[in-house]
């Protein structure tokens, strides 16, 4: 027999979520798969979480997503990417783990069927629980409704113990309450912080980065994390009217000795520019800035030494776009964030590269008019504005795993504002995280580069000189939380990087220390409980082993970091 019912929603919630539960309520679904009593007459949102170690994981994750698609499944959101050591069965391949946000009409039963089938199709079989698969589909929420049967339980019973699902699940959020559905999944907890509270009591962003799980971004056919460094991204422009070295590099040979230089100087990353973005400048077409480009590219992407470094190419055109990643690029850096080109986010989405989205009022030619000047809190509205454009790249079919934002210094900006944006990157981080904590997560780039601004408060009108004033310019911004610098002059600007990054790890590594011990203990209990290779007494003698361990390595970590520092 099937009963459907109607809950108030728990006492034991967020003081910011009863405005919505106080007039939504919760329900609970105790049904069969095959019952009647099935929600499809209208839309409902729901979390599923995705997780894959067998085969070509990413490839897993997009086939799935399609396969959502055709199934009447429409993605809304999605998390972060994490590569995650295994858990309960240890031997095993590490995981990518995240999670989607979607709306269907299917009901609970039928949206279990349709994943099932998804992972079928990919190549699952059955096999040891919670052992190697090529696809893991699991429901998390469906709409405010609790969903009880033999077969499928909602909220999913084991959210609350594995990081590995709630980093992803929280990264589909928001730190504001944005709907009564989001309200009730902070209910479902049973935690008085709600989901946040959950989360911070697990570890919350202390863990990532620490015993095996990691945010990460695929690139060049790896994984990136962008955490454990600050990367120095070499500018390379080809253009003859650059402000800073404007002609230097038109000829292909000039071009490649300075790449050159900039890996020898320490650059990760080349960012090659064809079309000048300087205020006034006047755009050039597609096919010129392809004549200009793409003999370069082919040579660069030639060199030996460019191994294991990522070259990005600047553009707002998607043919551009296209056939730069043809022939060689590994992302595209729009200054634009798509509002030059309508036809670049579904461009970008079928290329699965990372996306550089920057913010900019206008176009190069209109940016500093005193309109496109005019702010009333310039971090609140560049974070406000660029969101905007993330949030269509997204819905387009870009994932919040390939985006990376860039708040536009010295596009559409005054000098003040420019030093606003400097010190205020946490600011714009947090106000991105009311809306979408995956998108807040998100790498930031800076490029204040011998840009006029700085020209301007160390009266050096000659861009050359603007070197020392730009080494202090990407010292507070990644002090305050940049992770990609670009820059024109690698070899002193890594080195004020260097430092900036052993200043972070200093004052990080006490805190992570100890969120790893609380993280370490709770997830060895619960492979205590739920192992399935040992005996009971030989679980608690690994756990103990295990732990000991961990101290011993980061004791040691500590002690040589200390030695060396």
């Amino acid at each position: 027999m099937s009963t459907l019912k109607h809950l108030r929603a728990p006492r034991r919630v967020l003081f910011t979520a009863r405005k919505y539960l106080n007039v939504s309520g919760v329900s609970s679904l105790h049904t069969g798969p095959n019952c009647s009593v099935e929600l499809h007459s209208q839309e409902e949102e729901a979390v599923i979480a995705l997780g894959s170690n067998v085969g070509d994981r990413l490839h897993n994750f997009k086939e799935a997503l399609k396969l959502m698609k055709k199934s009447g499944i429409s993605i809304t959101r999605h998390a972060c990417l994490y590569e995650t050591a295994p858990a309960y069965v240890t031997d095993q391949p590490r995981f990518l783990n995240s999670a989607v946000r979607a709306v269907t009409k299917l009901g609970p039963h039928e949206l279990l069927a349709a994943l099932k089938k998804i992972e079928k199709n990919l190549g699952r079989t059955d096999g040891i629980r919670y052992g190697p698969r090529p696809i893991d589909l699991d429901i998390l929420f469906y709409g405010k409704f609790k969903v009880g049967s033999d077969i499928l339980t909602i909220p999913h019973e084991r959210i609350w113990e594995r990081p590995f699902v709630m980093a992803p699940l929280m990264d589909l959020l928001g730190s504001d309450i944005d709907s009564d559905t989001v309200a009730s999944w902070h209910s479902f907890s049973g935690h008085s912080g709600g989901l946040s509270g959950l989360w911070e009591k697990l570890g919350g962003e202390s863990l990532i980065g620490e015993e095996g799980m990691y945010r990460v971004m695929p690139v060049a056919n790896g994984l990136l994390d962008w955490s454990r460094r600050t990367s120095v991204m070499g500018v390379l422009n080809l253009t003859p009217d650059s402000f800073s070295d404007g002609g230097n590099f038109q000829s292909v040979k000039s071009a490649v000795s300075h790449v050159r230089l900039m890996i020898s100087e320490g650059a990760d990353m080349i960012d090659i520019g064809a079309q000048s973005t300087r205020p006034m400048a006047s755009r050039m077409s597609v096919e010129e800035e392809l004549d200009r480009l793409i003999p370069v590219l082919e040579a660069v992407t030639a060199m030996p030494e460019v191994e294991g470094k990522l070259i990005s190419v600047g553009t707002f055109y998607s043919e551009v776009a296209l056939e730069a990643v043809s022939r060689g690029a590994h992302f595209i850096n729009d200054v634009s964030a798509g509002q030059l080109d309508p036809n670049m986010f579904k461009v970008i989405s079928d290329l699965d590269v990372p996306y550089v989205a920057m913010h900019m009022r206008g176009d190069p030619c209109t940016m500093q008019n005193s309109e496109n000047l005019k702010y009333d809190d310039v971090c609140k509205e560049v974070s406000s504005e660029l969101y905007s454009r993330v949030r269509e790249a997204e819905l387009s079919g870009i994932p919040a795993w390939r985006i990376i934002i860039d708040p536009g210094i010295g596009f559409s900006k005054k000098a003040e504002d420019n030093l606003d944006i400097l010190t205020g990157l946490p600011d714009i981080r947090a106000d991105i995280a009311k809306r979408s904590l995956a998108i807040s997560h998100a790498p930031i780039l800076i490029g204040p580069s011998r840009k006029r601004f700085v020209g301007e408060i160390c009266s050096r009108p000659a861009a050359v000189e603007r070197d020392p004033a730009t080494i202090a310019s990407v010292t507070a911004g990644v002090l305050g939380g940049a992770n990609i610098v670009r820059v024109h002059n690698v070899k002193d600007n890594l080195d004020a990087v260097k430092l900036c990054d052993a200043i972070l790890r200093q004052k990080s590594s006490p805190m992570k220390f100890r969120c790893s011990i609380r993280f370490l203990i709770s997830s060895y209990i619960s492979e205590f409980l739920h192992g399935t290779s040992l005996t009971r007494w030989g679980r608690i003698m690994y756990t103990g082993y295990k732990i000991c361990l961990f101290c011993m390595r980061q004791l040691q970590h500590i002690l040589l970091f200390n030695l060396t520092s």
